[in-house]
């Protein structure tokens, strides 16, 4: 129970729109803390339509990994999570490689690699036992309203229609956020005119399970991740005018494609599991706060999946906003939506949204330019990189979330 004073106008302290990866997580993170939380789902995590925990697999970083084991939630997953324990990256056609390993670094992994549905699973069983936090699934938030005080939403539950009063609403409803819209927050959405082709293929010399590959090849990125055994997952980028035509080819016509993208480090590809493919887009959502509101995950930031930094970067926001809500309390504010809250969360995560979200989209326009020359000149930047005293830690630190201000979570801290 909330000790907010003025608590009885409010339904809840926080309600969270949206129970997909970043949603489910940020209700996980506020569970421990003395607020009344609620999350609205329309659809429920173990249906085949719930988006967030479809059959892809997520790149866990290294301080996502801090962050889920702070609250509790590793030990849940970490049974079904493949360690990465080296990165190796690559220009088809070109000699330049870069190399990173998780041994040099001084960590035991630099991340790990976990299937969707089974973080989605943990996530909601962990939902379902906490007491603090109510489960409003399958239902939708039609509106939002803001005052000075508080948000007042307009909620569809199954059959029935009602209004919810909260001190502060987190959008976290994806990149093409409704709500975000509603509330007047502004954002811009560019397509990179490509699809990602994501599904699993067995390989039959998996002498290096823990290696993680980014291909960058003339059609666009391939990565490969290690999956367990001798499987991997596969993130195939094409265009969008090949991408149908890629879709349809059986499965040995499509096996070969991968195979002459990615070469034979692995041995040969064997069995291929299911296919499915994802338009890909850079969403930016002008701000990331409104009065009494704040926007979390792709819904403030959609990225393309070539440096796997998504769920990550909106981890990391969850982390962020939970330590600012939990030294609100310890002062004894007790407002989740203070304008002081939105304004530290806003300032605090600034640096680190604009910086992954550069160098996401620059690396993505970097090796899909055709230019004459230039593959040569990647070539020879990828070998200065992994000679370059001092790159490849920064590049790391960078790659694991461990860079800059690092939350309480990240650091293995309670709130």
């Amino acid at each position: 129970m909330s000790h907010n004073p003025g608590a009885s106008e409010f339904d809840y302290d926080v309600v969270i729109a949206g129970g997909g990866m970043v949603g489910a997580s940020l209700a996980c993170a506020l569970a421990g803390l003395p607020l009344r939380v609620a999350v609205v789902e329309p659809v429920p995590f173990d249906s085949d339509t719930q988006p967030s925990f479809d059959l892809r697999t997520t790149a866990l970083s290294r301080s996502s990994q801090r962050i889920l084991d702070s609250l509790g939630l590793w030990s849940r997953v970490a049974a079904d999570a493949t360690p990465i324990h080296r990165i190796h990256v690559s220009e088809q056609g070109r000699f330049g490689t870069a190399l990173i390993d998780a041994a040099d670094q001084g960590v035991a992994a630099l991340g790990y690699v976990l299937e969707n549905r089974c973080l989605g699973a943990a996530l909601w069983s962990f939902l379902q036992e906490a007491d603090s936090v109510t489960l409003l699934c399958p239902a939708t938030t039609e509106s939002a309203s803001a005052s000075d005080d508080g948000v007042t939403l307009d909620v569809v539950d199954g059959d029935r229609r009602r209004q919810l009063r909260t001190r502060l609403l987190a959008v976290a409803d994806g990149a093409r956020s409704r709500l975000r819209d509603a509330l007047g927050i502004r954002a811009t959405t560019e397509s990179y005119r490509q699809a990602a082709i994501v599904g699993t293929v067995e390989v039959s010399a998996p002498a290096d399970g823990d290696t993680a590959y980014e291909r960058f090849t003339s059609q666009g990125p391939l990565a490969l991740l290690p999956a367990g055994d001798s499987r991997y997952v596969f993130v195939l980028t094409r265009h969008d005018a090949e991408t149908a035509s890629v879709q349809a080819l059986g499965d040995d016509e499509f096996r070969e494609l991968l195979q002459q993208s990615f070469g034979f480090r692995l041995g040969r590809f064997g069995q291929l599991g299911q296919r499915v493919a994802y338009p890909l887009a850079l969403t930016r959502a002008a701000r990331v706060t409104a009065p009494r509101c704040v926007i979390v995950g792709n819904a403030a930031h959609g990225l393309h999946p070539v440096a796997g930094q998504g769920y990550n970067l909106g981890l990391r926001d969850v982390a962020t906003l939970a330590e600012v809500l939990a030294d609100d309390i310890a002062t004894g504010n007790g407002d989740a939506g203070d304008p002081a809250n939105l304004e530290r969360y806003r300032e605090w995560r600034r640096r680190d949204q604009r910086n992954v979200v550069a160098f996401t989209d620059g690396l993505v326009r970097l090796f899909d330019l055709p230019a004459a020359g230039l593959g040569s000149l990647r070539g020879l930047g990828l070998t200065a990189f992994d000679l370059t005293p001092g790159a490849k830690p920064a590049l790391a630190r960078h790659a694991m979330g461990l860079g800059g201000r690092l939350t309480r979570l990240v650091r293995g801290l309670q709130l």
